[in-house]
């Protein structure tokens, strides 16, 4: 298969899946945090990563001077890399916060893209994805992860934690059906399993 320039080399091929998995516990996502706590560009991905619906490509199209003002509450909009449509979302106080640590060390180039190497490239979604799997190993779990489990994580705990309806995240995810929905958040199966629990 020929790589096109600038093409994820790990994306799946056609008609074939690589699941990758959400963060599920609150406590790893606070082990990852404390992990990251001296690496502000790194803690401000994964920050922004968890509490939005943006792809990992999204992400990394951020320009400082999109955010570089921003308020909790705020809505930072960008455009969706599938559907090619914007997308606005509101940024809670923990990514507004993590923004400004990454910019007050983030040095020069006021216009650049917001997460970028130490070469001052911008970041690609390949590095992301090692990233992500670095920190979750880091952080004791098993299992698949890459740069999708941190819009996974946002959803999963939209649902699990705040009792998010389907609908909703699957508008925020740009998804045609609710169970590609239920099927991508991976929560299916344990709902199921506890409609079992009731005795009638």
């Amino acid at each position: 298969m020929v790589i096109a320039k600038g093409e994820n080399p790990h994306r799946p091929e056609p008609g074939s899946a690589t699941k990758v998995e959400p963060i599920r516990e609150l406590r790893a996502i606070k082990r990852i945090k404390k992990l990251l706590a001296d690496q502000p560009r790194n803690l401000c991905l994964f920050t922004l990563g968890i509490n939005t619906a943006f792809r990992a490509n999204e992400i990394l199209s951020i320009t400082v001077p999109q955010v570089a003002f921003l308020k909790a509450g705020d809505v930072l909009e960008l455009k969706q890399s599938k559907q090619k449509k914007y997308r606005s979302t509101p940024l809670n106080a923990a990514v507004v916060e993590s923004i400004r640590d990454w910019l007050l060390v983030r040095e020069d180039d006021p216009d650049g893209f917001l997460f970028i190497s130490q070469r001052r490239d911008v970041l690609t979604v390949p590095t992301l994805n090692n990233l992500v799997k670095s920190w979750c190993r880091d952080a004791g779990l098993r299992g698949n992860y890459g740069s999708h489990t941190l819009r996974k994580t946002w959803g999963y705990q939209q649902r699990v934690q705040n009792n998010a309806p389907v609908p909703l995240l699957m508008e925020a995810f740009g998804h045609s059906t609710q169970k590609q929905t239920l099927a991508y958040l991976g929560v299916q199966d344990a709902e199921i399993s506890d409609l079992y629990s009731l005795t009638l």
